[in-house]
């Protein structure tokens, strides 16, 4: 019975995961986000090829609830993680907010 269950998800694997529709939008809005935040406008900035879909977060006022969107950039030797923060409104992408912040450890 463990055989039939391992080939099966080795025949099919994981399930495919569903782009979100506001995708392209987090990818196209993380480069003029980054160019804000470096200082050196020559900088060679490589950017994820998908934005990952992350927990949605509640709104700041009344009961609804924001989709989140992260978005990984590198620039010389540093990572920069990007979070797009989307209204969820269908046939929309509303952006409500944004953060870059750079995984390092300043201490």
């Amino acid at each position: 019975m463990k055989a039939l269950v391992a080939a099966t998800l080795f025949l099919f694997g994981a399930a495919p995961a569903f782009a979100h529709p506001c995708g392209d939008d987090a990818l196209a809005r993380a480069m003029p986000l980054l160019k804000f935040h470096v200082e050196d406008p020559q900088a060679e900035i490589y950017l994820d090829e998908e934005a990952k879909v992350l927990a949605p977060i509640r709104s700041l006022k009344g009961r609804g609830e924001f989709d989140v969107l992260e978005v990984w950039a590198r620039i010389y030797k540093a990572d920069y993680r990007l979070r797009f923060i989307y209204a969820q409104i269908p046939g929309s992408c509303v952006l409500m907010g944004q953060e870059v912040l750079e995984a390092s450890n300043p201490y």
